[in-house]
C-alpha cells in the first residue's frame, strides 16, 4: 500500500459523521488534506484505488440510504459490481463517507471512532 503523509480525509461537510471524523482527527494533532468528492468527483482509477486499499468491492461502499441508489435499481440482489462503479462515477453522493485514507491504511470511517484505529502516533 503506498504510504502518505498527511491524512487524507474524503469529506462531506454537510454529512454530521464526516464532521466527527474531522473533528477527532484534529483533535489528535493529524489535520487531514481534505477532498470535498461531492465538487471534485470521482476518478476511476482513485475510486478503484481506495476500493482495494480498504479490501471492497463497489456495491460495499454503495450509500443504500441515498434515494437515487433505489431509483437506479442499485440495491438489487444481483446488480454488478461495475454497474456500481459506473454509477458512483456519475453520482458522487452514491458513495458511503467519510473515506480515510492514512499511513496506516485506508477505512471508511463510520462510525468515526474508527479513525483512530488507522492514526499514526502523534509526533
Amino acid at each position: 500500500m503506498p504510504a502518505f503523509a498527511t491524512p487524507t480525509l474524503f469529506h462531506n461537510p454537510d454529512c454530521g459523521t464526516s464532521r466527527a471524523a474531522l473533528q477527532l482527527l484534529r483533535e489528535a494533532g493529524h489535520p487531514p488534506e481534505i477532498v470535498l468528492y461531492l465538487r471534485t468527483g470521482w476518478t476511476r482509477p482513485l475510486l478503484l484505488s481506495l476500493l482495494s486499499e480498504m479490501g471492497l468491492g463497489a456495491g460495499a461502499l454503495l450509500r443504500r440510504k441515498e434515494a437515487l441508489a433505489a431509483e437506479l435499481g442499485l440495491l438489487e440482489p444481483d446488480v454488478a459490481e461495475t454497474r456500481i462503479l459506473e454509477a458512483m462515477l456519475l453520482h458522487p453522493r452514491l458513495v458511503e463517507r467519510p473515506i480515510l485514507r492514512t499511513t496506516l491504511g485506508t477505512i471508511l470511517a463510520r462510525p468515526p471512532e474508527r479513525v483512530r484505529a488507522v492514526l499514526p502516533p502523534s509526533a
